[in-house]
């Protein structure tokens, strides 16, 4: 599995560098900043993308710009974002795309490098991985319709969300799997969305609900084309 990165930090780059290549993936090449990414991404074509949120010049949301820009050149890129702190408007516009393949992940996930590579694998085959902090911070921000869930309820979407199949929600919170099919018929219920939804696409509904009460986010309009 070929892989793209982009971190303006060289000891961090250089560590997922080693990381990956420990891990059985191949570092197709490394940017420092947003346009060394694109041309990356261009000339190498990777199965996906790993991109810091904030890069130079302004170190603001240049990453997710970005990464928006390689999906739109690239229709279904997977990108996982690695954010220093829980953003979840960043989090919320990242995931509007509707194609999947699409993770975000606070950095100091990385150190958990199962499930660091658990999360790309998912990513780079199309799912999603949200990290669960994000997950937390969009709930508590969440409207009546997420308030009315029940305490196992909130626990399941949570793990929907972070891209958990039927049986690893079941090992996770070591309940049954007709439980589990249960609680998320409730969910689906309680939050108006098609109980015949499954796999990442039922993920991408639970988070369009979650990114539609969770707040506005900032402008991320595109950049001009590249010349």
């Amino acid at each position: 599995m070929r892989v793209v990165i982009v971190e303006d930090n060289v000891l961090l780059s250089s560590g997922l560098e080693l990381l990956l290549n420990s891990q059985g993936f191949e570092v197709a090449a490394i940017a420092g900043d947003a346009p060394g990414f694109l041309a990356a991404v261009d000339a190498h074509r990777p199965d996906v993308a790993v991109v810091d949120v904030r890069l130079p010049p302004t170190f603001r949301d240049e990453g997710i710009r970005a990464a928006a820009q390689a999906r739109r050149d690239h229709p279904g890129l997977p990108v996982l974002v690695l954010s220093q702190y829980v953003e979840p408007d960043y989090a919320g516009r990242l995931l509007a795309d509707p194609q999947g393949g699409i993770g975000y992940l606070l950095k100091d996930r990385v150190s958990r490098i199962p499930a660091f590579t658990d999360a790309l694998r998912r990513v780079a085959g199309g799912g999603t991985a949200l990290d669960p902090e994000v997950i937390a911070q969009l709930l508590a921000r969440g409207g009546d319709p997420v308030g009315a869930l029940s305490a196992r309820e909130r626990e399941v979407l949570a793990l929907m969300a972070e891209g958990h199949d039927n049986a690893g929600i079941a090992q996770r919170l070591v309940i049954t799997d007709n439980a589990v099919h249960k609680h998320i018929g409730n969910v689906f219920l309680k939050l108006g969305l098609s109980v015949g939804d499954s796999g990442h696409r039922r993920v991408r509904a639970v988070l369009a609900y979650l990114r539609r009460y969770g707040g506005s986010a900032p402008d991320l309009t595109p950049p001009p084309p590249r010349a």
